[in-house]
């Protein structure tokens, strides 16, 4: 069974707005390692719309060339998204509908490296539902003062146990972890 990772950018005080964080060039590498430990990534509409609208190719604008390695591993990526308001999708995606729980757990049963999720409320019902296996916070050094937050809502307390932690020269730290099970 492939695993279901899931990775966010957070501020010290919580939020996970991502224009609260400027993510820097060991930020994008550390990001793009992580979509190539997956064969799929698992997004909800929003963060979808979001995610093609920056980094698809036909995206116009200026980047550095240091965010290139990041957008070839996104865009080639096989993608999953999890919506009942879109009629379809593009950019190597696929719509999944129905019961949330039965069509990940059939994704993770297709043998493969893993699936990678991503956003704020997709992952609040995937850990609802006990399907994540392993959860990345790279927290950034800055107070954001306003902003959505993790896990607002969450049913019951969900215990993890640290596995690996990684500091970049940003003063961000990487911290995975698993649930205890």
């Amino acid at each position: 069974m492939r695993p279901l990772r899931y990775s966010i950018n957070v501020t010290l005080d919580g939020c996970c707005d991502h224009r609260a964080m400027v993510p820097d060039e060991d930020m994008h590498r550390h990001a793009a390692e992580n979509l190539k430990r997956a064969d799929a990534l698992l997004f909800g509409r929003v963060t979808y719309e979001m995610m093609a609208a920056a980094f698809r190719p036909a995206w116009t604008g200026e980047m550095p060339d240091w965010i290139e390695p990041f957008l070839r591993t996104i865009d080639a990526a096989r993608k999953y998204v999890v919506s009942s308001t879109l009629d379809r999708v593009d950019w190597n995606a696929e719509l999944v509908r129905g019961d949330l729980g039965a069509a990940v757990q059939q994704l993770k049963r297709e043998s493969g490296k893993g699936l990678f999720v991503g956003g704020v409320k997709l992952p609040l019902a995937l850990a609802e539902l006990g399907l994540i296996d392993e959860y990345e916070f790279v927290v950034h050094p800055r107070l954001a003062g306003h902003g959505p937050t993790l896990f607002a809502g969450l049913s019951k307390r969900v215990d993890l146990k640290l596995v690996s932690r990684l500091e970049f020269g940003s003063g961000a730290v990487a911290m995975r972890y698993e649930p205890r099970r």
